[in-house]
C-alpha cells in the first residue's frame, strides 16, 4: 500500500510540474510573441531602407504585400511577395522577393527593389549557402558587390550586359567564384524581366 500511495503521490506532483511548466511557456510566449513581431517588422523595414530609400514612399511597405504567382522568372514554383512602395496612394517602386537557383551550394533568397521607370534601386541577399570566403562575398556584410546592381536596367542588349565578365558580360565575378555572382546576377535581370512584362498591371494596384 505504502508503495501506490507512493506512485499516487509521484504522479500527482509530476502532473503539477507539468501544468506549472505548460503556464510558464504559454505565458513566456505569449509575452515575448509582440517583442519578436516588432523585431521583425524592424529588421525588415531596416532591409526595405537599404534598397530603397525612405523618401521614395510614405505608405506603411511592409504591410502592402501582396503575393505574385509561381513564374520561372522569379526562380522558384513557389508564389513570391511583392511590396508595393507607394507615395501619396500612388505606386513608385516594388520590392521583389526572388529566388536564384544555381549557387554552388543551393539556392539564394533575394530581395530587389526596382522604381516605375524599370531602375533597379538596389537589392539584397538575404538567405544564402554560399562558402565562406569565396561565394558568400554576394552578401553586403562580406562585400559591396551587390551594391554593383544600383541604377541598372535591362537596356537593349540584356543578354550580353547581364553576365559576368568572364562570360563577356559587364558585372565582376569573384575570384575562384564564378557560379554564384552569375546565378545572382541571372537572378536580377530575371526580376526586371519579370517587371517588364507585368509593370501595367502592378502599377495600377
Amino acid at each position: 500500500m505504502d508503495i501506490i500511495a507512493s506512485i499516487r503521490r509521484n504522479s500527482l506532483g509530476l502532473g503539477i510540474f507539468a501544468v506549472v511548466t505548460a503556464g510558464l511557456i504559454a505565458t513566456t510566449h505569449q509575452l515575448t510573441q509582440n517583442t519578436i513581431a516588432d523585431n521583425i517588422v524592424q529588421a525588415q523595414l531596416a532591409a526595405f531602407n537599404e534598397i530603397l530609400p525612405a523618401d521614395r514612399y510614405n505608405n506603411e511597405l511592409y504591410k502592402d504585400v501582396i503575393t505574385l504567382e509561381a513564374d520561372p522568372l522569379l526562380g522558384s514554383d513557389e508564389p513570391h511577395k511583392a511590396y508595393l512602395a507607394r507615395m501619396d496612394g500612388k505606386v513608385t517602386a516594388i520590392i521583389f522577393e526572388a529566388t536564384a537557383p544555381g549557387g554552388y551550394n543551393g539556392n539564394l533568397e533575394l530581395l530587389v527593389a526596382i522604381d516605375q521607370e524599370g531602375i533597379v534601386t538596389g537589392s539584397r541577399i538575404i538567405s544564402h549557402k554560399e562558402t565562406p570566403g569565396l561565394g558568400d562575398k554576394v552578401d553586403v556584410k562580406k562585400s559591396p558587390w551587390v551594391h554593383g546592381f544600383v541604377g541598372t536596367f535591362l537596356g537593349e542588349k540584356p543578354e550580353k550586359q547581364w553576365q559576368v565578365k568572364k562570360d563577356g558580360g559587364e558585372f565582376d565575378q569573384f575570384t575562384g567564384a564564378t557560379i554564384t555572382p552569375r546565378a545572382v546576377v541571372r537572378s536580377v535581370k530575371n526580376t526586371l524581366v519579370y517587371f517588364d512584362l507585368h509593370k501595367d498591371s502592378l502599377f495600377k494596384r
